[in-house]
């Protein structure tokens, strides 16, 4: 049973309502009394708003559904036609450009990687801001990124000749980044600072300096023995770092001990799809680690090597410039908060009428407030230097729905008092009717956004769910290839950059969800930095370090110039649904199907219903860890759901795979103590049944969210394990 406090005409779980009074408000500025009072007006006024969008989504898909129905030849002329008919497509607006002010330059300026991180882990949380500066010698030595051909294998102790593979390849990313004149730095052996330049001595005792001086963007120590070389290359720094007494920098010519790279620029603090926060004591947990990370106070205690570490927030950078002035960089990623879509309602706070509010409300009104704390400079740790609060916004669907995201923004800022557009939005483009009306939608926000990101697995688990009567999915390992995400990933780069983004806000695209496997990554995500992204995400630090790597290669400024005097219209392209006309599957193709998706979901679902895990590594068919969270259970949920719709496979065929696929999440897991086995008892497994209920009942989720299912399984589990403490 929940405590409630009423305030109002809100009825406030007791032990949110005490973490607000005792920890969120004092030194905010914002009287309780007021701040209660405004709250329950701003619950009472939107909340209607709020329920017609929802139920609009509802009238539209039943609308699509019956269509398709009816129109089993899928004319495109009359498709679209139909969508302009409905309101789904909208007429586009005129041309404009963002104009949002006081914009940190790791979001307007500078390009570089992106961190997404559960916030109910402190731990993870205080790792993710400190990833902004990150030791590329480590990053290279403890992953595949360096082969381990010729005897450089990984593992046990110090291995030389990996070692030296590593100084190697951090070589000749100096020689690609900051080059000499005419030799490398292979050859260096002292780095020093004359006459405000860098120089570099020489194994041959010859001197030589960079190509491009203006990349010698500071030191530390003395300029004729410095123990810190702050270089710059598109916008990110690195560091030289020499140190003749450390164990490696005494074995390198020049003393070089590592390369530090300026990493993740920024990173999103997750309150939405990596957490499980499904009652008031979890949206505690998540508002109490974002608060601390907002005053600068959050710490985290863990063993590690049977030692209590305890871990806080960098401080910022100091160097000299070249001139000999103070230079201070941030220490830290400037961070983000996601806060949860226009969908779900939590039980944390109760309305008038006893009903649980819109967590979007919430969470707004809450991370806010958090977030002020570092406005007002009550911490050292400061977030953003510019005087903004950052906040991205998941899963709305077209232009209406953002407009009703800034509606909420103005009113926040106003129950805070702040000045307008201090709040600014992040516009998650993974809804179709969000891709389709991009350009509308950044229009309602154009003096507030700061960000559009690209994300495949929501997207295509709404294309999904948005064309399920159209016809049985291609594959999903096909879907990549598939000419309506081709079009909406150039699309989401053209409309941002047609809208003024670049010098003001962020391109971003997806996710590497592969985090053992760097040395793909650093083959392919490259790829994003080339499509005119200048931010994308990444699954950890190392990652982070690594990715940064590309934004060294290619100039994202360049490349945007380039794309934006091409800006194409591809609406029609996104409109492509990806089906299969003439399915010829084999049986064994159609087997090998459902086994991925079922082993995928059951593999998450058990640690986000029975631990409260919302995202975590979990190992695949073929034991390849992947970064799992609910966007990849939507997508392949929606997969099965789709094929059970349109008679690929059948209910007794998939109920056969998600037995069999439990027994082998359950071998998966046979390591980890507090996991509860689904094969055990089928019926009697809380997670067993989520996972199935996700595919059974997944037409008839709302979009083909999770949400719905998973919250309401994780309340049930949290119940049966309390009643058998």
């Amino acid at each position: 049973m929940v405590n409630y406090v009423k305030t109002n005409n809100l009825q406030v779980a007791s032990v949110l309502y005490e973490f607000i009074n005792a920890k969120a408000l004092p030194g905010s500025g914002v009287d309780p009394e007021k701040f209660w009072f405004d709250f329950s007006r701003l619950v009472h006024d939107l909340t209607p708003q709020n329920k017609e969008l929802l139920a609009k989504r509802d009238e539209l898909q039943d609308r699509i559904n019956a269509w398709h129905r009816e129109n089993k030849d899928l004319d495109f002329e009359k498709y679209k036609s139909f969508l302009e008919e409905i309101g789904y497509l909208e007429p586009e607006t005129e041309d404009f450009q963002v104009q949002s002010d006081n914009v940190d330059d790791e979001i307007a300026v500078q390009a570089g990687p992106q961190l997404v991180v559960p916030v109910d882990n402190a731990r993870y949380a205080i790792n993710a801001a400190n990833a902004r500066w990150n030791s590329l010698y480590d990053a290279l030595y403890g992953t595949d990124a360096i082969s381990e051909a010729g005897g450089a294998h990984l593992g046990g102790g110090y291995n030389p000749v990996r070692g030296d593979k590593v100084i190697q390849f951090a070589k000749d990313f100096l020689d690609q980044a900051a080059p000499l004149t005419g030799a490398s730095h292979k050859d260096a052996v002292h780095y020093g600072i004359v006459e405000g330049k860098l120089t570099v001595t020489l194994a041959n005792g010859e001197k030589d300096v960079l190509k491009n001086v203006e990349k010698l963007a500071g030191y530390q120590g003395q300029q004729g023995n410095p123990t810190a070389v702050l270089l710059k290359n598109n916008g990110l720094h690195f560091e030289i770092q020499v140190d003749r007494r450390h164990s490696i920098g005494k074995t390198d010519h020049a003393g070089v001990k590592d390369i530090l790279m300026e990493a993740a620029l920024s990173t999103i603090m997750d309150c939405e799809d990596s957490v499980t926060a499904v009652d008031a004591e979890d949206k505690v947990s998540v508002y109490g680690n974002w608060l601390g990370l907002m005053k600068g106070d959050l710490t985290a205690e863990f063993t590690k090597n049977k030692q209590l570490v305890t871990r806080t927030l960098n401080p910022d950078r100091i160097y000299k410039s070249p001139s000999g002035e103070k230079v201070t960089l941030p220490g830290r990623s400037l961070m983000f908060i996601r806060n949860v879509g226009h969908l779900m309602t939590n039980n944390a706070i109760l309305d008038h009428n006893g009903e649980e509010i819109q967590e979007g409300i919430l969470d707004c009104v809450i991370t806010s407030l958090c977030a002020k704390h570092s406005l007002l400079g009550n911490e050292s740790l400061q977030n953003s230097s510019k005087g903004s609060i950052y906040i991205v916004k998941p899963k709305m669907h077209g232009s209406e729905e953002v407009a009703f995201a800034n509606q909420l923004f103005d009113r926040v800022e106003d129950l805070l008092g702040l000045e307008r557009n201090i709040l600014k939005i992040g516009v998650m483009d993974e809804e179709r009717r969000t891709s389709l009306n991009l350009k509308n939608c950044i229009r309602e926000v154009k003096d507030r956004v700061v960000f559009i990101n690209t994300g495949f697995l929501d997207r295509t688990g709404d294309e999904m769910h948005t064309s399920m009567e159209a016809g049985p999915m291609i594959r999903k390992s096909e879907m990549k290839a598939s000419k309506w995400l081709q079009g909406y990933e150039k699309s989401n780069v053209n409309v941002g950059l047609a809208s003024g983004f670049q010098s003001h806000a962020q391109i971003g695209k997806g996710m590497w969800a592969m985090p053992d496997l760097m040395a793909d990554m650093l083959e392919q995500k490259v790829g994003h930095v080339q499509s005119g992204a200048n931010t994308a995400w990444v699954p950890s630090p190392t990652a982070a370090t690594l990715h940064a790597l590309h934004y060294h290669q290619v100039d994202v400024m360049q490349v945007q110039n380039a794309l934006a005097k091409e800006v194409q219209d591809l609406r029609e392209a996104i409109l492509q649904i990806p089906i299969e006309v003439n399915p010829q599957w084999s049986a064994e193709e159609i087997q090998q199907e459902l086994d991925n998706n079922a082993q995928g979901i059951l593999g998450y679902v058990v640690r986000w219903v029975d631990q409260g895990i919302g995202c975590s590594k979990v190992p695949d068919i073929n034991n390849v860890g992947l970064m799992e969270d609910r966007a990849t259970l939507r997508i392949s949920s929606q997969h099965v759901a789709n094929w059970l719709h349109h008679g690929i496979c059948t209910k007794e065929q998939v109920v056969e795979t998600l037995q069999r696929m439990a027994k082998v999440v359950d071998e998966q897991n046979a390591g980890d103590a507090d996991y509860l086995p689904m094969a055990k008892d089928y019926d009697s497994s809380v997670a067993f049944q989520a996972a199935s209920e996700l595919v059974f009942e997944g037409y008839a989720q709302p979009s083909g969210y999770t949400e719905p299912i998973l919250h309401r399984r994780r309340l049930e589990a949290k119940a049966k394990l309390a009643v058998k403490q």
